[in-house]
């Protein structure tokens, strides 16, 4: 698998990328292609495409903050779900970054909710359970959700330095 990253929206792979990432996330979730196409030239931020044999497989839109990577938004194409892509992606990822890595997950009311949880934890993640709200990209609204870890479990006072330090960047483009 080959895995590049994307610099501008003209890049070849981001039509099938972003079309990804409208299908798997919910509005409420998403930027703008406006505010996508701005967040690009940001030196700390990722969006890695995966490719095998010329077909899209899926991405990472990451940051790259001092302390912590963290995966803002993770994908694989629903038709190679289930195959062995998204495990392979994530390891690979773990293993090319020296940082903790932190993502969100939604809460665990759901089937589908509690599917993702246990990927992640089959791979090494820990869910932490401190109270956590994002902003809507839409409204005004916050959304809840959980953070998971990987190696380690994150303190409530560490995770607290993550918002304070690094929300204002992640979500200055909703």
């Amino acid at each position: 698998m080959i895995q590049l990253n994307l610099n501008n929206i003209d890049d070849d792979y981001f039509a099938s990328a972003w079309g990804l990432y409208e299908e798997a996330f919910p509005v409420y979730e998403r930027r703008t292609l406006e505010a996508q196409s701005c967040l690009l030239e940001n030196p700390i931020y990722k969006f890695d495409v995966f490719i095998e044999k010329n077909v899209f497989i899926g991405f990472v839109m990451w940051w790259d903050f001092e302390d912590f990577q963290y995966i803002d938004h993770f994908a694989v194409t629903k038709s190679l779900r289930s195959k062995g892509y998204g495990a392979k992606i994530l390891e690979d990822f773990i293993k090319g970054n020296s940082n903790p890595t932190l993502l969100e997950v939604e809460l665990p009311d759901s089937s589908i909710n509690n599917r993702r949880i246990r990927f992640y934890e089959r791979l090494g993640f820990k869910l932490n359970l401190h109270e956590y709200k994002v902003p809507s990209s839409i409204d005004d609204r916050k959304i809840d959700l959980l953070v998971m870890t990987y190696p380690n479990s994150i303190s409530n006072e560490s995770f607290q330095k993550f918002v304070s330090n690094n929300h204002p960047k992640i979500f200055k483009s909703f």
